[in-house]
């Protein structure tokens, strides 16, 4: 019973994060810090539940999410300087 109650809120909450998701106003570094936020989160509630507080686990994933999706936003940042770095050396 209490694990149907913890997939039931886990769900409700899911649903809730992804009507969040749809912000088209966004820009690419709050679309990808809240994708690996809500991924994280929605995995670490998953393997919570699993071993007994999806809530610690929704939070610890939200946070590894996050840096996740920080850390992709940095690496994507600096591959599109260097692919303009090009551009402008391609052009002299």
């Amino acid at each position: 019973m209490c694990l149907q109650r913890t997939f039931k809120r886990l769900i409700g909450v899911t649903a809730l994060v992804l009507s969040l998701t749809a912000c088209s106003d966004m820009s690419a570094t709050q679309q990808r810090a809240l994708t690996g936020t809500t991924g994280g989160a929605a995995g670490g509630a998953l393997i919570g539940a699993i071993a007994g507080n999806a809530g610690m686990g929704a939070a610890i994933g939200a946070g590894a999410g996050l840096a996740g999706g920080m850390l992709y936003d940095y690496h994507k940042k600096g591959e599109a300087a260097a692919y303009q770095r090009g551009v402008q050396e391609g052009q002299r």
